[in-house]
């Protein structure tokens, strides 16, 4: 058969690719004269021609139906033109997997699904539909046995449709072997399949858009045929008979199947309530579920559960639920009122307290249990510092009637700081000190100071916690994630409001605990009013140095521990304060005892003289110093943030004087033994060191001092205090950065030096007046005349007698202290030179032979002790001989030479003291 026109060609689709029944529209030429003319359309090869729709010989609008093949041309076929070609081709794509829940714009076989156990498709009940594969990639079996799994994943299951899914197993068991990457690829199909679930109804209307309005056009213009027929008013029509035949077919059902129906109702009725009873089992079984898990502090599954159902049935008007709901929050309130009631019990570590706090704030307890939680933290740690006062205060009052160290260490009878020394040896300068004192005096600890310890001990347990609650507090850590977005703006301003009156808490612990350690040791600096409270101790002695200093390391170490917790320097400042005055109180309290020792070290003086001429005391005195001055470096020295003791030109003068007071202390013993008389010394122990090069003799047992005696070994002494202790000492000060040095210097010197001249006029008193006053009756001994006496043939007996009283005074000096022999001597022979002077000055007119004796006497006497003359010995014997007439003669001078020789030569051996040593003498 012929054809009149060209067969038909398809040169466009649009879209060019779909799911089964998508809507395309084919775009070609000769496809058709009209609808008639079309005979057939298969695209993939499957027959669209019943949802065709001709719209022009260039235009086709049909559905793409379910297709064997994925790709395939169009193909068009008309009367006119018969089979057609394409040039385009249409790719079908696999449709999604569709559950029965889920929401479609097209037609869903529901005879088909997608069984991801076996991973293919069954033929079953569409109310038996499996959810699609949730990750999106290709399913890999595992080779794992079942039962390895199982006994992995005990309880659980691979299954996601489960109440106990493991997503562990399922990746195990589906998605061993799938790499990394892959995994990744299945996050995003599962966060798309999320969010397309999250458009609901509205993406499934903007999917099936045309299939809205294509049902809305058939609608309308079956309405509109309808109306222009007129046939839908008219009685007897088409449209009423088919409504009174659909009225008495309902009428017909229900009168079969009234009776079936009724029986479905109740059992619907009864199944219903049975499921509401399965359903909301949970909200009927709260209330004991609550009191259980209670009583077994349970609190987190007991607030899960109230969010629970507040969620659930907070807002419900069944009146079963309402009546319920109220005994679970009966419940709730009185769990609230334990919470709250645990919450403020004292004592409470940090943990339970935060605990609590967040269960209150999760159940949206009333007011502010956080900061009812810190203010009674506050007052409990007031508490707990008054009764630490109060219980050391009954402890101290029980033991009153009983002498104990812990209440007078500083008034017992113990051994001296300074120890008792050798008596058979001497104490060498420069070795190290060494108290002979037995520590076992420190076993008990004062009540103040344990006191002390005691309260900076338990602020430091409670004040940390307390701290750390408030910080909390602030940064909303106290706080579970939705009761803190729920409250954040209302904490931020209970915060602000709060911050005040938590400094003013801080500020009050602060100024208890320093106002408590001031009425322990420093209860003259409280004020009056303060003084009851906070004082009230019954002090019988002061704290000695040392006790004060350990009282400060404790207080440094407390300010140390509250700087770490980040507490501001301002509410720590009176702390400072605090530490600076203890550090004050300490230095004047160590000075004041180091006085005190020091007056005593005259009982311990010993009398044992050493090589040098000096006894024990310097040195005792010297290391006393030291040692008070060490027990105070760590008192002086500052540590970060402490200011300087000696800021305050108050306490620069206190301690300079008190520093001057010591000196002059052991300046005052010094004297009183230079005056003690001979029975108040025991000599019972005296001796000389055996090491002494001394060959004039030596203090034995049996020998008791001298008055003399006494004044040059404490002369002896104020010259090595002059010359090194002293100067010592006040380097010893430097170094320990106390103030007013050179002050303490001077003043200590010029009090020693006075004493040292006081002391050697009285020896040189003592010595020089007897041997002065025998001069004048030695030289007119026997009525000798000046005018009338006999040729000189020697010196006379009195000028003997006066050197050896001189050599005697030589020898008890040189025993003493070889660096005193010329100060004494040279006192000595000027006063008996000057006296000798008086004497010649005296006589009217001398004979020859008394000018030549009266020049022998004197020459013997001024050549003897010539190393010991000083300007005014030499004024006085060259005033004696200028009283003398000149030497006649060449005779006289040769006979006076003569006599001195003579007199030099037998009194050789007297004489040998007043010679200058020499230098190996010197030496040894």
């Amino acid at each position: 058969m012929s054809r009149s026109r060209q067969p038909p060609l398809v040169t466009g689709i649009s879209p060019n690719e779909g799911i089964p029944w998508t809507k395309v529209t084919i775009r070609g030429e000769n496809l058709g004269t009209g609808p008639t003319d079309l005979i057939g359309l298969t695209i993939c090869g499957h027959n669209c021609l019943l949802t065709a729709e001709w719209m022009s010989a260039s235009k086709i609008v049909c559905r793409v139906g379910q297709a064997k093949n994925d790709k395939g041309d169009i193909i068009v076929t008309t009367k006119s033109g018969g089979k057609g070609t394409s040039t385009v081709s249409f790719k079908l794509l696999k449709p999604e997997k569709i559950g029965i829940l889920d929401q479609s714009a097209v037609w869903v076989d529901e005879m088909n699904y997608y069984d991801m156990r076996t991973d293919r498709n069954k033929g079953i009940p569409p109310l038996s539909l499996r959810p699609a594969n949730p990750l999106g990639i290709e399913i890999e079996k595992s080779k794992l046995p079942q039962k390895d799994l199982e006994a992995l994943f005990h309880g659980m299951s691979a299954d996601f449709t489960s109440e106990n899914f493991s997503a562990a197993w399922y990746l195990i068991e589906n998605h061993s072997t799938t790499s990394f990457e892959q995994l990744k690829m299945a996050v995003t199909h599962l966060k798309r399949q999320a969010n397309k679930k999250s458009e609901g109804s509205l993406a499934c209307v903007k999917g099936g858009l045309s299939t809205f309005f294509e049902a809305q056009d058939a609608l309308s213009a079956i309405h509109q045929k309808l109306e222009a027929d007129g046939t839908e008013k008219v009685e007897g029509s088409m449209t009423q008979k088919l409504e009174n035949v659909l009225n008495r077919a309902s009428n017909t059902a229900d009168t079969l199947f009234q009776e079936v129906l009724g029986r479905k109702d109740k059992a619907d009725s009864t199944r219903n309530a049975l499921n509401v009873l399965q359903r909301f089992k949970f909200l009927f079984n709260l209330p004991l579920n609550i009191k259980r898990n209670i009583q077994k502090g349970d609190y987190d599954v007991v607030i899960n559960d109230y969010e629970k159902a507040k969620s659930l049935f907070g807002k419900t008007e069944v009146q079963v639920f309402k009546k319920y709901y109220a005994e679970v929050e009966a419940g709730i309130e009185d769990l609230r009122e334990l919470l709250l009631k645990k919450l403020l019990e004292t004592p409470s570590t940090l943990h339970d307290q935060k605990r609590y706090i967040r269960y209150l704030s999760d159940l949206h307890a009333p007011g502010d249990p956080a900061w009812q939680c810190i203010g009674a933290q506050h007052k409990w740690t007031l508490k707990l510092m008054q009764d630490c006062k109060e219980g050391h205060m009954k402890s101290l009052k029980g033991n009153a009637g009983a002498h104990s160290p812990m209440l007078d260490l500083d008034n017992d009878v113990r051994p001296s700081v300074l120890g008792h020394l050798s008596q058979t040896a001497s104490l060498k300068r420069g070795s190290s000190f060494q108290s002979g004192r037995d520590d076992t005096w420190r076993y008990k600890t004062p009540h103040r100071v344990a006191f002390v310890e005691k309260l900076t001990k338990l602020v430091l347990s409670q004040l940390p916690n307390f701290w750390k609650l408030w910080i909390s507090y602030v940064n909303g850590s106290l706080f579970s994630e939705t009761a803190e977005k729920s409250g954040q703006i209302e904490r931020a301003k209970n915060v602000r409001q709060r911050q005040s009156d938590f400094k003013k808490m801080i500020q009050e612990v602060m100024h208890s605990l320093v106002k408590l350690i001031r009425g322990a040791l420093l209860p003259l600096s409280l004020r009056e009013g303060d003084g009851r409270q906070y004082g009230g101790w019954e002090v019988q002695a002061e704290l000695s140095g040392q006790w004060l200093a350990r009282v400060i390391q404790t207080i440094r170490l407390t300010y140390e521990s509250l700087t770490a917790l980040e507490i501001p320097n301002d509410m720590l400042q009176i702390i400072q304060d605090l530490i600076l005055d203890l550090r004050i109180r300490c230095i004047m309290v160590t000075l004041q005892h180091t006085a005190e020792e020091i007056k005593r070290l005259a009982e311990k003086e010993d009398w044992i003289v050493d090589n040098e001429g000096l006894t024990s005391l310097p040195c005792q005195f010297e290391q006393s110093i030291v040692h008070s001055l060490q027990s105070l470096k760590g008192v002086v020295d500052c540590k970060p943030g402490e200011a300087s003791v000696f800021q305050q030109s108050k306490t620069q003068e206190e301690v300079c004087q008190l520093s001057i007071n010591i000196m002059q202390v052991f300046i005052y013993c010094l004297e009183q033994l230079s005056t003690k008389p001979d029975a108040d010394i025991d000599t019972t122990h005296l001796s000389v060191d055996v090491s002494s090069p001394d060959l004039f003799g030596s203090f034995h047992e049996d020998f008791s001092l001298t008055s003399e005696q006494r004044l040059l070994i404490v002369l002896s002494n104020c010259c090595y205090l002059e010359r090194h202790t002293f100067l010592n000492i006040a380097e010893h000060f430097e170094k320990h950065n106390f103030q007013g040095i050179e002050k303490i210097t001077q003043v200590s010197m010029a009090s020693l030096k006075e004493l040292d001249q006081r002391l050697f006029e009285s020896y040189i008193e003592l010595k020089a007046d007897p041997i002065v006053g025998s001069l004048e009756p030695g030289i007119y001994a026997g009525y000798f005349d000046w005018k009338d006496c006999l040729p000189p043939a020697g010196v006379r007996n009195y000028l003997k007698e006066a050197l050896v009283n001189i050599i005697a005074v030589h020898a008890e000096v040189f025993t003493v202290s070889k660096e005193l022999v010329p100060r004494v001597l040279a006192r000595v022979v000027e006063a008996v030179s000057e006296e000798l002077s008086r004497l010649m000055q005296c006589v009217s007119c001398f004979s020859r032979n008394g000018a030549l004796q009266a020049r022998l006497e004197i020459c013997a006497l001024r050549d003897t002790v010539a190393i010991y003359l000083t300007p005014e010995s030499r004024s006085s014997f060259k005033q004696a001989l200028e009283a003398l007439p000149q030497l006649a003669s060449g005779a006289d001078k040769k006979l006076l030479e003569e006599l001195l020789n003579k007199f030099k030569s037998s009194m050789h051996l007297q004489l040998t003291c007043f010679q200058a040593a020499s230098p190996t003498m010197m030496k040894t």
